[in-house]
């Protein structure tokens, strides 16, 4: 098959790679769909030891089941691969597995191909008329959903009387704002610096996107902050109100920023979240599917074998698109 492999930092080549062989109860996905996420271009800047060269990335996808359990469906896929016996998995938290793992990270390679391997229970089925292209937004869309649905739950008043700000337009950002709208919240705000994507986020999606220095004296009920840097979250930390939510998403860089002395004096709570549940999947899917999250229309598409174009333009800021998609070439 060809593949989009990282070989090594900032280095991508698109060349043969050996078919995935399914093992177990996995499928073997003909991949239609894959987009590009944060934690790949953190592989890509060789800021990921966790992603070692050479390594097909892509985590994000969605195709159609070509052998194994459901051959011929059309699916999303989850690519959170965890083991269904610790008490984690027990108790419905998939995604605190200690024996987790994730596609595009040893020992399983990505979906930046034209196939690769889950198992059949991380499958979600696509309705007919739903494109594949948008059902490759679960996965992203999936982390926001899980945030918010966490956020709710350790709030002290209810959705539809709460502020919300989500520091961050990219598609972690943009998938936290559109399921807030969807939970009901009271209003919700996005910060961007970028300017592209800003405007893109305030008229392709209809977002109120502003600029972060426009917040200077607001404070919100809960603050998501989908960047995880020392910055926005020194600003998660000034923006929140007394008694808010800090739920921290992103994961740019590990230390620096959270004002703990405000925290502990405001009893301001701190949530930290990685990626979700089987069950948070499965209903950002439906939710997509039933048009609850909007029209998911902010993507822009590449071939897979332009993926390394994709990758150079991300990296020095030339795509105001939330989301880059990229599609294998299948001959």
């Amino acid at each position: 098959m060809k593949a989009l492999v990282y070989t090594g930092k900032q280095q991508l080549e698109y060349r043969d790679a050996d078919d995935p062989s399914p093992q177990g109860d996995d499928c073997l996905i003909r991949v239609a769909s894959v987009g590009i996420c944060g934690s790949d271009m953190h592989a890509y800047l060789g800021h990921d030891e966790r992603r070692p060269a050479p390594l097909i990335l892509g985590h994000e996808a969605a195709g159609v089941v070509v052998s194994g359990p459901g051959e011929g469906r059309r699916v999303t896929a989850n690519p959170l691969v965890s083991c269904m016996r610790c008490a984690a998995c027990a108790s419905g938290r998939e995604n605190l597995c200690p024996d987790r793992q994730i596609i595009s990270m040893p020992p399983r390679q990505g979906a930046f191909a034209e196939y690769v391997c889950l198992p059949e229970r991380n499958l979600v089925e696509i309705p007919d008329g739903f494109e594949e292209d948008k059902a490759a937004l679960a996965e992203p869309l999936a982390c926001g959903w899980h945030a918010v649905r966490l956020a709710a739950d350790a709030l002290h008043q209810p959705a539809t009387e709460c502020t919300a700000l989500v520091v961050g337009g990219g598609a972690i950002g943009v998938g936290a704002a559109l399921s807030l709208q969807a939970k009901g919240f009271a209003s919700v705000t996005v910060a961007e610096a970028h300017e592209g994507r800003r405007d893109f986020a305030r008229h392709r999606i209809s977002l109120n996107a502003v600029h972060p220095d426009a917040l200077e004296g607001s404070q919100f009920d809960l603050v998501i902050d989908a960047v995880g840097l020392a910055a926005t979250r020194k600003a998660a930390s000034s923006l929140v109100k007394p008694g808010g939510v800090i739920v921290h998403i992103g994961l740019g860089e590990a230390e620096g920023g959270l004002d703990i002395r405000r925290m502990t004096l405001q009893e301001i709570t701190f949530i930290g979240t990685y990626t979700y549940t089987m069950q948070d999947f499965r209903d950002t899917a439906q939710a997509m599917f039933d048009g609850r999250l909007g029209p998911l229309d902010w993507c822009e598409f590449r071939p897979l074998s332009q993926g390394g174009e994709a990758f150079a333009d991300l990296h020095h800021g030339r795509v105001n698109a939330p989301k880059i998609i990229l599609n294998p070439d299948h001959a």
